[in-house]
């Protein structure tokens, strides 16, 4: 078995319950146009999975951006907030809505684990109806830190009251991944579209399709 007792499951949200990271990609090279800072692709795609806060911390030093930092998150958070708001419904990743069905049907907790704000997650969560799945939500501001840091699935897993052998996280970034194995919980990388320029290596496992996840549980819940 991969883990004792299969008890939890904890999702990130963008690139694993919807396609979304390239659309994070367009706004965020706007903002960076408009504040003046260029950003080759090498570097944008190093900060999918990274809150705000952490992605420009990292250009302001690296680029000596005069801007604060707060100012930088905030005008992206409203950015996010109107595109997302914007947009009739969010259609989510193929086969994760039954993915969520089947893991409900088994009574298995879940929990969302993203490095936005409960903000941008409450506008997905309602733009894609996936609100009902979720026990636990647990997000970067009540973290206190982005991933690459564990401190969000950290919280998830307080938050669930389960053992971190018996939860099991997916992911899709690079820094996800280092996330969740530096949390010290089972990670299964998903290498669905937005991934395609992310390290999955260091994954527990790799998928391509939810559907693999089913297969797997129907073997190991026997």
């Amino acid at each position: 078995m991969l883990l004792p007792v299969i008890r939890a499951f904890i999702f990130d949200m963008d690139g694993v319950l919807i396609d979304s990271e390239n659309l994070y990609k367009v706004i965020e090279k706007e903002l960076f146009q408009k504040v003046g800072v260029e950003i080759d692709h090498e570097e944008h795609v190093s900060y999918q999975g990274c809150s705000n806060p952490a992605m420009w911390s990292n250009i302001k030093e690296r680029h000596q951006l005069p801007h604060p930092i707060d100012e930088l998150v905030r005008i992206t958070e409203e950015s996010v907030i109107q595109y997302f708001s914007s947009l009739p419904e969010i259609q989510p990743m193929p086969g994760v809505v039954d993915l969520l069905n089947w893991l409900k049907k088994k009574e298995i907790k879940m929990a969302l684990a993203s490095s936005s704000t409960i903000e941008v997650i409450r506008v997905v969560l309602a733009k894609t109806h996936l609100e009902q799945f979720f026990d636990i939500i647990a997000d970067c501001t009540e973290a206190g830190a982005g991933k690459p840091d564990p401190a969000i699935f950290l919280l998830a897993q307080k938050k669930l009251g389960i053992p971190k052998e018996n939860c099991l996280i997916i992911e899709d970034s690079t820094n996800g991944i280092k996330a969740a194995l530096a949390a010290g919980i089972y990670c299964i990388a998903y290498n669905g579209p937005g991934s395609e320029h992310q390290d999955q290596s260091a994954a527990n496992w790799r998928v391509s399709r939810f559907s693999e996840i089913i297969e797997m549980l129907k073997r190991e819940l026997k």
